[in-house]
């Protein structure tokens, strides 16, 4: 089957556009992928996909049609200040930080356990052209985003699974909520049930709904 071509998109700066096709390659992606194995990755039943610590080399991260709306949703809304978990080697964030520059200014405020990812992920940006746009965290995202500096326009919460007690997702959601702005978005990679259940009940203050991307991909604004 011949390789897929890289669709172009919103994204036009020939700088960024170099390192996301790199980084999109299917050659840096996990083996076998997170899409066939939805179940395991959730729940993080499978050692492989729930340790963060495993191929740090991979980027793990969103797709390229995520990452276009990504960018897309931050020019629409005016996006200053964002929050990227996890950051990984900095796909998302590249999308973020695109979108944030070409807004004017701001920052994609990154969170990331694995050191050498986050040290990618600062490479990567540098290499794009973003890097005075990024404040990549190196810990527990839980600590590391317990305080942004401010109203947040746009989250991104895409982290690892955990085998028992509530996902990270779902911690990260109710870390997060008080710092979202009315009318903040949040998009969700892996469909979380418990964090799902929370941006999907009215009485959260947010309206939300699921894409067609990369199986399932949770968009979700707040509005109270």
């Amino acid at each position: 089957m011949p390789q897929e071509e890289r669709v172009l998109g919103p994204v036009l700066d020939p700088r960024v556009r170099t390192v996301l096709d790199r980084l999109h390659a299917p050659s840096n992606q996990f083996p076998g992928g997170r899409s066939g194995r939805r179940g395991s990755w959730r729940d993080g039943s499978n050692p492989a996909f729930a340790d963060p610590f495993a191929r740090a080399d991979r980027p793990l991260s969103i797709k390229q049609e995520q990452g276009d709306l990504i960018y897309l949703l931050c020019r629409a809304i005016g996006a200053k200040r964002v929050v990227d978990f996890a950051t990984s080697v900095g796909v998302s964030a590249i999308y973020f930080a695109a979108a944030i520059r070409d807004n004017g200014g701001g920052t994609v405020i990154g969170a990331e356990i694995v050191p050498g990812k986050a040290a990618a992920a600062e490479r990567n940006l540098a290499e794009a052209g973003l890097a005075d746009y990024a404040d990549i965290r190196l810990g527990d995202a839980r600590e590391t985003l317990a305080d942004v500096g401010g109203p947040v326009d746009f989250a991104l919460i895409d982290g690892f699974p955990v085998a028992e007690g509530p996902s990270l997702a779902r911690q990260l959601i109710e870390i997060l909520t008080p710092q979202l702005r009315v009318g903040a978005l949040v998009l969700n990679d892996n469909g979380e049930t418990d964090f799902l259940d929370y941006v999907r009940d009215p009485e959260r203050g947010f309206r939300s709904l699921s894409l067609p991307l990369k199986g399932s991909t949770e968009l979700s604004v707040k509005v109270e």
